[in-house]
C-alpha cells in the first residue's frame, strides 16, 4: 500500500475548511484559531502549512481567478475575443459585492493583501496577453505587466466605493473604459462591451460564481482526499 502523504492531506482539509469559513462569515471575520479548531488542531499545526490567513487566502485567489474566469467565458461568449468575459468579470464582481459583504470582504481583502495581489496581478497579466495581444502586438511582457498594476488599481477602487454618490453603472462604465483604453481597445468596440454587459444579468452571474467555486474547492479536495486514501 502507497504511504499516505498526511501533510498534504492536512493542506487539504485546512484549504477546504478555510473556503467555509472565509465564504460563510467573511475573511475578517474568520481567524486562524477558528479553522483550527473546527479542523481540531493547534494552531501551531496549521501555521506550519500556512503561516498567516494571508497565505491561505493567496492560494484560493490563485485557484478563484483560473476557476472564474473559465466560468465567465462561457457566460461571455463573444465569439473568438474574451474583450466582454473582461468587461463581465469586472461587472459581476462588483455587483456581487454590491449586494452581498462577505463578497465584497473576500474580494477586498484579496487586493489589499500584498501576497494576494501578487497571484490577481500575475493571472491577470498572462490573460492580458492572450486577451489584447492583436491591440498590443508589440507590447514586451514587461508593458502588460505595468498595465496590470494600473488595471488592478483602478479595479480595487471600483470595487471598495460604498455610500459614494456616483451610481454603480458610472463607476463600472468608467473603470471599463479606462481599462480597455490601456491596452488599446478603440472607443466603439468599448461603448458595443459595454451595452452587452449590461443587457447581462450580471449581479446573479458574480454570486452564482463564488458559490459555485465554493462547491468546486469541496468537489476537488474530497476527490483528491479519496486519490489519497485510494478510495474508489
Amino acid at each position: 500500500m502507497a504511504r499516505i502523504n498526511r501533510g498534504s492531506l492536512t493542506k487539504l482539509e485546512i484549504v477546504q475548511e478555510a473556503t467555509k469559513q472565509f465564504l460563510e462569515k467573511g475573511f475578517t471575520r474568520t481567524t486562524v484559531s477558528s479553522i483550527a479548531k473546527e479542523l481540531q488542531m493547534s494552531t501551531g499545526n496549521l501555521t506550519f502549512h500556512y503561516p498567516t490567513k494571508d497565505h491561505l487566502l493567496a492560494e484560493l485567489v490563485a485557484m478563484l481567478c483560473e476557476f472564474q474566469w473559465k466560468q465567465i467565458e462561457k457566460e461571455a461568449d463573444d465569439g473568438i475575443s474574451s474583450v466582454l468575459a473582461i468587461c463581465l468579470e469586472l461587472t459581476a464582481m462588483a455587483g456581487a459585492c454590491e449586494d452581498d459583504e462577505i463578497i465584497k470582504d473576500f474580494i477586498l481583502s484579496s487586493y489589499a493583501s500584498p501576497l494576494c495581489l501578487a497571484a490577481i496581478r500575475k493571472n491577470d497579466t498572462a490573460r492580458a496577453k492572450e486577451v489584447f495581444k492583436n491591440y498590443r502586438p508589440n507590447w514586451t511582457h514587461e508593458q502588460f505587466v505595468e498595465a496590470e498594476i494600473l488595471a488592478s488599481g483602478i479595479e480595487f477602487a471600483t470595487l471598495m466605493v460604498a455610500g459614494d454618490p456616483v451610481s454603480f453603472e458610472t463607476r463600472i462604465i468608467g473603470a471599463i473604459h479606462n481599462i480597455l483604453g490601456i491596452y488599446g481597445v478603440p472607443a466603439d468596440v468599448r461603448e458595443l462591451k459595454i451595452q452587452k454587459v449590461f443587457a447581462m444579468d450580471y449581479r446573479k452571474i458574480g454570486k452564482q460564481s463564488i458559490a459555485d467555486f465554493k462547491k468546486h474547492v469541496e468537489q476537488t479536495n474530497e476527490q483528491a482526499f479519496k486519490d489519497m486514501l485510494n478510495i474508489k
